[in-house]
């Protein structure tokens, strides 16, 4: 069995209603995401994949280097936040993805990314 990954992952989304157009199926939504490094060595974010998936269960997979053009190296103890968007055709949506990272020993793993909802505040009651 893997071991699991010695990082934990905060996510934080909101709506961005000046990015959006809903006449236009157009919603934008911002996502912060903190990266915890709670084990003892330093750590590599190499790759990131995204499943994104709109109320019409429209997906779209996003896969690429790094995150925000970096691959940050995350000491013991410490963490590294950026954000992000995503835009979908509907007001409330899902995210969910993984990371793929290698510690500074050379051990690969991936750390799951649970699912995070997308959602216009006036759209979820």
């Amino acid at each position: 069995m893997p071991e699991s990954a010695p990082v934990e992952i905060q996510v934080e989304s909101q709506f961005l209603p000046d990015q959006s157009e809903p006449a236009q199926q157009r919603f934008a939504f911002a996502y912060t995401i903190t990266i915890r490094n709670t084990g003892d060595e330093a750590v590599r974010l190499l790759n990131r994949h995204w499943i994104i998936t709109d109320g019409d269960n429209q997906v779209q997979e996003v896969q690429g280097e790094g995150v925000i053009g970096k691959q940050p190296l995350i000491g013991p103890g410490e963490s590294f936040s950026y954000t992000s968007g995503a835009v979908i055709d509907t007001a409330v949506g899902t995210m969910e993805g993984s990371y793929e990272m290698i510690s500074a020993s050379g051990r690969p793993f991936i750390a799951p990314i649970g699912i995070f909802s997308l959602a216009r505040p006036s759209a979820l009651h």
